[in-house]
């Protein structure tokens, strides 16, 4: 026959004893699944598809200080114009040259060719990104 030991209370505390009411537990849980609801919405709006992606169509670099690109602008509202970076980087990393390109409104998908002048050999040219907010000077160009 088989008996259970009993422990001294004073040093192990009694197991009847609770740690604290069951409502904290739950409203613990729900605080916990909230926030990471929250911080799982903040990073798809942050790090989700944009509403202009790219895609590079074709590139030539002229000579040593001047590349040609060609691209495709794709917007969420084709009625806003739009303010694209491109650059162009060297064989070591440096970034050789940028340029700001104005895509005017009008077409969800829309070609964009241009012209970008580099301080040295590029061997890369890319979009960089794209926003609705263009600065004044850019539409006036």
């Amino acid at each position: 026959m088989v008996t259970q030991r009993e422990l001294p209370a004073g040093r192990y505390g009694s197991r009847d004893q609770r740690r604290g009411p069951r409502w904290v537990y739950w409203a613990l849980l729900v605080v916990f699944v909230v926030v990471g609801l929250v911080v799982a919405y903040v990073a798809y709006v942050n790090l989700g598809d944009g509403p202009i992606t790219t895609e590079p169509a074709s590139y030539k670099f002229v000579d040593d200080h001047t590349t040609q690109f060609t691209f495709t602008v794709t917007r969420d509202d084709p009625s806003k114009p739009a303010d694209c970076i491109v650059r162009t980087r060297s064989a070591d990393g440096d970034e050789a040259g940028v340029r700001e390109v104005y895509v005017p409104a009008g077409g969800a998908q829309r070609t964009v060719d241009t012209v970008v002048h580099t301080s040295k050999r590029a061997v890369i040219v890319e979009v960089y990104g794209c926003s609705y907010q263009v600065p004044p000077y850019l539409k006036n160009a």
